[in-house]
């Protein structure tokens, strides 16, 4: 293991003793297919603001992410060591349930994902999973989530048409509604603009600005101007560790470890 000085633990220990976060990372391995990916993480992530994830390609940025909702369930050969709380829940408890877990989480995939059903169907498949058939409700769903992602004056005359009418911009706005619908506590999101045009890219992100208020935000980018605009926080990862995490400002402008440094300057990619 590469042996970095890491402002990692100072930083979560301040927040820590500023508020019980939301997400809590302690002492987490991640082993694929043999291969040490991620080592020894250890982060409170604070609530209520946007932490983006930074890195080099292959550092193990979109790995930690998955680690928040169980998405690495889906990978075979993957060994996981350590704990994960969600308000204080661990999510890798033997006992823990796994739909529960994802239903506190909205994901932002790379690329829109709309399901292949009308834009209604799609913003109601979270809430009917879960139990809700009240039509009034579903319908009060809808217009409420589409509204919070500035979908609704688009889409309002069109409910019942596929969402893949929509352009690719509007998808991932549906995509973000789709998630909202199931009331998350956490929106987690891996290079969720990489696919945009700069317009849509700026919308995303200033909904995301506006959601901070009500949800916790993590978000994988390798866009550095767009981590500045966006991030409260910033985790930089490098070969698999924590290097530096702080407020945005202090790991840009003013990194304390050499690699850091090296990799904003672009030295490192």
């Amino acid at each position: 293991m590469h042996t970095y000085t890491s402002l990692a633990t100072k930083e979560t220990q301040t927040v820590t003793q500023m508020q019980l976060p939301h997400i809590q990372i302690k002492d987490l391995n991640v082993h694929i297919e043999g291969k040490h990916i991620l080592k020894n993480i250890n982060l409170a992530i604070p609530n209520n603001s946007i932490t983006s994830i930074i890195g080099p390609s292959g550092c193990g940025k979109t790995t930690l992410l998955k680690t928040l909702n169980r998405l690495m369930d889906d990978s075979k050969n993957v060994k996981i060591n350590g704990s994960v709380l969600v308000n204080g829940e661990d999510i890798y408890a033997k006992d823990a349930e796994v739909t529960h877990i994802r239903k506190k989480m909205g994901l932002l995939s790379q690329r829109p994902f709309p399901l292949p059903m009308s834009i209604f169907e799609n913003i109601t498949y979270g809430p009917r999973i879960h139990g809700q058939r009240d039509k009034t409700v579903l319908k009060e769903i809808v217009e409420t989530q589409l509204k919070n992602v500035g979908l609704w004056e688009e889409v309002k005359d069109r409910l019942h048409h596929s969402a893949t009418t929509l352009s690719i911009g509007q998808q991932q706005r549906l995509c973000l509604a789709r998630g909202l619908a199931v009331q998350p506590e956490i929106i987690l999101g891996d290079e969720s603009t990489s696919a945009l045009d700069p317009i849509s890219t700026q919308t995303i992100e200033n909904l995301l600005i506006d959601l901070k208020s009500e949800y916790t935000i993590v978000l994988v980018t390798h866009i550095l101007r767009q981590a500045r605009r966006v991030s409260d926080y910033i985790i930089f990862v490098y070969n698999g560790e924590i290097i530096e995490f702080g407020k945005t400002e202090d790991i840009l402008l003013n990194p304390q470890n050499e690699i850091t440094k090296q990799y904003v300057k672009g030295f490192i990619s």
